[in-house]
């Protein structure tokens, strides 16, 4: 078997934060520090914070009802053309992408009260899928990088 190629390389780094507001600022420091190890452009970090912000801030709020003990796990890897993310909670199976599958993205005016943040990650994620698995909901997402 040939050694794999540089270019088809994939770092990936994981952590677990309690289901906390609080944690939003330990998440950015994780996700910046893993920005900043692969190189990855400032304006592309910020889409990433944002999308994972977005995601832990409906966990706390809508999948727990209010800070909670409970685990989120995230987990980005870095190859060299995208950003791929996945996002695990233990709050009740809700699939954030079912709401809005026949709204096309620029649709904000048909929406319903609320799912902003649902329309902004899909729109910043060129790819996205759900799965709820072993009492989890797992959110994969990539966002594409132009290096």
């Amino acid at each position: 078997m040939p050694p794999p190629m540089v270019d088809d390389a994939i770092t990936a780094t994981a952590a677990t934060f309690p289901a906390r507001a609080s944690e939003l600022r330990r998440i950015g420091t994780f996700l910046n520090d893993f920005c900043t190890r692969q190189a990855i452009e400032h304006e592309h970090c910020l889409r990433l914070n944002l999308v994972v912000e977005e995601l832990f801030t409906n966990t706390v709020r809508h999948g727990h009802h209010g800070d909670s003990d409970a685990p989120v796990w995230v987990s980005v890897d870095s190859g060299p053309a995208a950003v791929h993310l996945t996002y695990e909670d233990t709050a009740p199976p809700f699939n954030p992408y079912a709401l809005f599958a026949n709204v096309p993205d620029t649709t904000l005016s048909l929406r319903r009260i609320g799912g902003l943040g649902i329309l902004l990650t899909r729109e910043l994620a060129s790819t996205r899928d759900y799965a709820y698995l072993f009492g989890r909901n797992r959110i994969r997402l990539t966002l594409k990088l132009t290096r």
